[in-house]
């Protein structure tokens, strides 16, 4: 193990979940991002960026369903509308391929890890 993946874990280890979530959604949108900026480049880095954002909205998704959720039932029902919306623009992304159409993902992901971190605009 490097150096660098021994000082990542132990950051992860101490992050609550809020801070795991917020680190994760900036860390897919960040990728979606790169994917945006790289447009026509690399197929299999817009693809590998779209199933990073969908299985972290899949995580996301079932947490929210699970019986011990905390969340009130208008959050949880916010967010399974939001990971609906991601599933269904990610399978557009993919079968008509458009730059711009990331946007929305990328913002979406944005506004939700700033307010997991408390910092809404």
């Amino acid at each position: 193990m490097s150096t660098l993946q021994g000082y990542n874990q132990t950051e992860v280890a101490g992050m609550n979940e809020a801070e795991l979530e917020t680190r994760a959604l900036i860390k897919a949108a960040s990728a979606l991002n790169k994917a945006k900026e790289n447009w026509g480049q690399s197929k299999d880095e817009l693809l590998q960026a779209l199933d990073r954002n969908r299985r972290l909205w899949s995580i996301l998704a079932a947490a929210m369903k699970e019986d011990d959720c905390p969340q009130p039932k208008e959050i949880k029902q916010n967010i399974l509308n939001l990971a609906s919306f991601i599933f269904k623009r990610t399978m557009d992304v993919i079968a008509h391929p458009e730059p711009q159409k990331l946007d929305i993902l990328i913002n979406i992901n944005m506004n939700i890890a700033r307010g997991l971190s408390g910092k809404a605009e």
